[in-house]
């Protein structure tokens, strides 16, 4: 996987140049064999990799050409109002400034990229499934800042990405445990108990987890 730049200072989150928008690349891949969008990627409490240690990630699109999720339980010290700022948008009074920006992964990690519940139609945006879209246009925060954004939604600086068959390696040794999504974990729930909540989805206590797991 792409090494990331995490601890050092990144560029203000934006939108993405047209030509590097991760959607056209996944846009054009047939389906995989093994079609883990909508799911939840779950690091192996093994895991020791700085990055991904600890992490779940929601997997947008699987095909050919790899894998592209968001990590959303790493909070970055960024907050909406600070995105704003940043973007030079003002926000209206209803819109929660203080909610904070995931470190969604290593890719592109000087831009932004919106999860959010599917509604308005956006410039750059991938419907992932009837509860679930993902936008990586500028868009999408204007309608945040204008009051008319999605209804629920997770921003994030940057995303995870994985070459054609370098996921399933990882998956089969050991690296990751895999189950289907849940919306509320991964829009309602407080950042600091997804991971445990997701691997509930599992029926697994990630107290009692040995490194001998496989997927779901």
């Amino acid at each position: 996987m792409t090494k990331s730049k995490l601890g050092t200072t990144t560029s203000a989150p934006g939108p993405l140049p047209e030509a590097a928008d991760p959607l056209a690349a996944v846009a054009q891949g047939a389906p995989a064999a093994l079609n883990l969008a909508d799911n939840f990627l779950i690091a192996m409490p093994s895991m020791q990799d700085p990055v991904f240690g600890g992490t779940v990630v929601y997997v947008c699109e699987h095909n050919e050409n790899g894998v592209l999720g968001v990590v959303i339980n790493k909070p970055t010290d960024m907050t909406m109002e600070t995105l704003f700022e940043r973007i030079d948008l003002k926000p209206v009074d209803s819109v929660d400034i203080d909610e904070p920006i995931m470190f969604g992964g290593p890719v592109q990690d000087d831009r932004g990229f919106v999860l959010h519940t599917p509604g308005k139609r956006y410039s750059s945006s991938l419907t992932v499934t009837k509860d679930v879209a993902f936008t990586t246009s500028i868009d999408v925060l204007e309608a945040v800042a204008a009051g008319e954004g999605p209804r629920r939604m997770l921003v994030s600086i940057g995303y995870a990405g994985w070459s054609p068959g370098q996921l399933e390696g990882e998956i089969s040794r050991n690296g990751w445990l895999t189950v289907s999504a849940d919306p509320e974990i991964l829009f309602n729930l407080p950042i600091e108990q997804r991971y445990t909540a997701a691997m509930r989805l599992l029926g697994i206590d990630p107290l009692m987890l040995t490194s001998e797991a496989g997927h779901a």
